[in-house]
């Protein structure tokens, strides 16, 4: 088969689409058992802040009809033991890296923007403004407006590389919020984090999860994903990073049509370890079977226009 996988990503040659989702494929290397991480696109490693986080106490994973709930809490060794890791990752990670950077307060992420800024073996930078499952930070951020637009002003005033903003799906109108990120310098935009959910243990009579709510991610809010793509992809001018629920060639060949450029795997990866490879695999075989020369002809195929006017826009 032809190599159609193809695709310039912000500025960046990719082999493919298919990049990983921040804390389902922890730092590339601890899946290099089941398949070379190289076979991806680019990995978006976990989830890093200023300072260690423990993550939340309790009970941090609940199983649901398909999908699950976590309250991991971000947590990471934090910035400078994180540095220490880069260099043993990058003698086995040749593709490029995607850095995913959380704060609790606006100047935690100016200051973690910048330190990224200075290393080399970072790529793009994803921000994350969007985590639904700890206390402070994170879902506050991208949920309002007014603090969406500062913090992504705050950080592409420190960061030259590629900027990434990962929304929370958790809003009334996500339009709104991506239209506001676009025009404070965004790159790109990923869609969707996961939504805010519960479970109770029916024995104990209390909330299961240690935090109380947690992220759904899983099958379940794919439909979800989709809509939201659909609808920012014809309202951006941007590249959109899409995941929610992607657990095979056939929604991830959706994904593309709703408007999505690349797309995040994440915790279908868990059941599926070796899912990246069916992907690609699949996605080959299904732009060979029907006569199309490159994936980015995929791009937004859903919308009345068969996204013509989107890949336009995006310049592909």
């Amino acid at each position: 088969m032809n190599n159609n996988l193809n695709l310039n990503f912000l500025g960046i040659d990719l082999n493919n689409p298919l990049l990983t989702a921040s804390g389902c494929f922890g730092y590339g290397l601890e899946y290099k058992d089941y398949f070379n991480p190289n076979e991806l696109g680019a990995v978006v490693l976990k989830g890093i802040t200023l300072e260690p986080r423990n993550g939340n106490k309790g009970i941090r994973i609940a199983e649901t009809p398909s999908g699950m709930l976590n309250c991991v809490g971000l947590e990471n060794p934090g910035i400078n033991e994180f540095k220490k890791l880069l260099p043993s990752i990058k003698k086995e990670i040749s593709i490029p890296l995607v850095a995913n950077i959380n704060g609790s307060v606006l100047d935690d992420y100016v200051q973690l923007a910048k330190k990224i800024e200075l290393i080399k073996e970072i790529d793009i930078v994803e921000l994350n403004i969007s985590c639904p499952n700890v206390k402070d930070g994170g879902m506050a951020f991208g949920s309002n407006p007014k603090m969406a637009r500062h913090v992504t002003h705050e950080v592409r005033k420190v960061l030259s590389k590629p900027l990434i903003v990962k929304l929370s799906p958790n809003v009334t109108n996500i339009v709104e919020i991506s239209k506001i990120v676009e025009e404070e310098g965004a790159d790109a935009i990923a869609l969707i984090n996961t939504l805010l959910g519960i479970s109770i243990d029916i024995k104990s009579k209390k909330p299961l999860l240690g935090n109380v709510m947690g992220g759904l991610s899983g099958p379940a809010i794919k439909p979800i994903a989709l809509r939201m793509i659909y609808q920012v992809s014809q309202q951006v001018s941007i590249p959109i990073l899409g995941m929610g629920g992607i657990s095979s060639t056939n929604d991830a060949i959706e994904f593309f049509m709703a408007g999505a450029t690349c797309i995040s795997l994440g915790s279908s990866l868990f059941s599926n370890p070796t899912l990246p490879l069916e992907i690609k695999q699949g996605l080959e075989k299904y732009l060979n079977d029907n006569g199309i020369d490159c994936i980015s002809s995929l791009i937004g195929l859903a919308h009345p226009d068969n996204g013509v006017s989107y890949r336009e826009r995006i310049k592909l």
